[in-house]
């Protein structure tokens, strides 16, 4: 059997013994870790033609919300009729998820040749001693989708950061308008231990003659915020003030919901998305489209706007994957966006019996896990502990002491999908099934059997040299 049949990518279709080694190559990238700042990233995009000057672009941080609205704003842009690329991260069963152009992914060839493009200016860099060390996985997975996009002819580019925002690679385009959606106490190592700190990372996504979207952030954030817009001059527009974003009504499918922004008159949508949350995303998303368009002399066009949102699917976001008993997929992973989910648990199941109820939970160390449980507590009296599939999973017998006491039953299982059976087995006709607390639980999930795609990849963290990296 030849190699372009034997290899299998995630979705069923083909995939090329090259496409595996360039993923193996992008993989082995993780070993140099995280290294904030965009030195390296502007000299490799210069030595690729700066590609992203050729990407008016939306730009996207927060604490959570990022992809949804980042997923709903380059559907709105695209059905305003122009071809719009899409980067997100982390992805979930493949790493083509985090480039979409029109909604397509990137083929396989394509990460293959950028990929080397990548590699061949890296080298040329190196031997003039203009960088002094190699790119990141994450560094070179944004080079490869910035020269990808501006070569395959991308009119607009909706982008979300990968950490924080003022040292993140992505922090080289030149945004149209900038998008904050929401502030949480995360990466406190990388970002800073206050929601202060925190918030001027994130606001170091604006800059002079763009305009900014701005989700509903607390006090201490938001002032940082604003002090850092009236600086730059940047005019904003703030969720619960210009932005307007309302549920109409609740529907099996979605949810109904009417948008008001400054000038334009009320805007009835219909969202095919679940959780009462993802109406300020969604409000956010249009105002970001509607602030992008007005950068191009455009006005946002309601019947387009309904047509972007008419489709969009967002995996692992309140993601339902079964019916009878309800089964729901959501990478969520902080004690706010636990929160969030919980809420959207009970409007869609309002009568669900939490006795009957389970929920699978694994997540990564350094995260708030009791907050979590804690949030997650009140919907399932049942809670199937499992390890992720990472270096940085928190152990099970951590999962397991913090789950006790919040939880009557606890179950321990050895991997996800195991967890899942147990949890489904324990799910009453009258309960539901939450699988919850990291993208890595979820994609391991949605990835399918016998997928030759790598495991999910946070950027910049991966696990230690094997002797083969460290020989390189």
């Amino acid at each position: 059997m030849t190699a372009a049949r034997s290899d299998r990518r995630a979705g069923g279709a083909p995939a090329s013994s090259e496409y595996r080694r360039a993923l193996e190559q992008l993989y082995r990238r993780r070993r140099f870790g995280l290294r904030p700042g965009v030195e390296v990233e502007r000299a490799v995009l210069g030595a690729l033609d700066d590609p992203q000057q050729r990407l008016p672009a939306i730009h996207v941080t927060g604490s959570k919300g990022k992809g949804s609205v980042s997923t709903m704003a380059a559907a709105i842009v695209a059905a305003h009729g122009r071809h719009t690329g899409l980067f997100t991260s982390p992805h979930l069963a493949s790493y083509r998820e985090r480039f979409r152009l029109d909604g397509r992914e990137i083929p396989p060839e394509a990460v293959v040749e950028g990929l080397g493009r990548v590699e061949a200016a890296t080298a040329r860099l190196l031997a003039s001693g203009s960088i002094d060390r190699e790119p990141t996985f994450f560094e070179a997975t944004t080079a490869i989708a910035f020269d990808w996009f501006a070569r395959s002819g991308a009119e607009a580019l909706v982008a979300e950061v990968g950490i924080g925002g003022r040292l993140d690679a992505t922090n080289v385009l030149p945004s149209r308008v900038g998008v904050l959606t929401t502030i949480e106490l995360e990466h406190t190592e990388i970002l800073g231990p206050t929601l202060a700190a925190i918030a001027g990372e994130k606001a170091g996504i604006l800059h002079a003659g763009m305009r900014a979207v701005v989700g509903e952030l607390p006090d201490e954030a938001a002032e940082v915020v604003t002090r850092t817009a009236d600086r730059l001059g940047v005019p904003v527009w703030r969720l619960g003030r210009e932005i307007r974003g309302e549920r109409t009504d609740l529907a099996p499918d979605g949810q109904d919901i009417e948008v008001r922004l400054p000038g334009h008159a009320p805007l009835p949508l219909h969202l095919p998305l679940l959780g009462a949350f993802q109406v300020g995303n969604a409000a956010l998303a249009v105002a970001a489209s509607a602030r992008f368009l007005e950068a191009e002399g455009r006005a946002l066009d309601p019947a387009a706007t309904r047509r972007g949102l008419a489709h969009v699917q967002i995996p692992g976001r309140l993601q339902r994957v079964a019916r009878d008993p309800e089964l729901l997929y959501d990478v969520a992973h902080t004690p706010g966006s636990a929160r969030a989910v919980a809420v959207g648990v009970a409007e869609i199941a309002p009568l669900a019996d939490p006795a009957s109820s389970a929920i699978v939970f694994g997540c990564l160390a350094g995260k708030r896990v009791e907050a979590i449980l804690d949030a997650l507590a009140p919907i399932a009296r049942t809670v199937v502990v499992v390890p992720v599939r990472s270096e940085r999973a928190l152990p099970v017998a951590e999962l397991r002491a913090a789950a006790a006491g919040r939880f009557p039953r606890i179950v321990v299982a050895p991997g996800a999908a195991e967890g899942l059976r147990l949890a489904r087995a324990a799910t009453g006709p009258d309960g539901v099934t939450l699988v919850v607390g990291s993208d890595y639980l979820v994609g391991e999930l949605l990835r399918p059997e016998g997928s030759d795609e790598p495991d999910l990849s946070d950027p910049g963290h991966g696990p230690p040299p094997s002797a083969e990296d460290v020989a390189r």
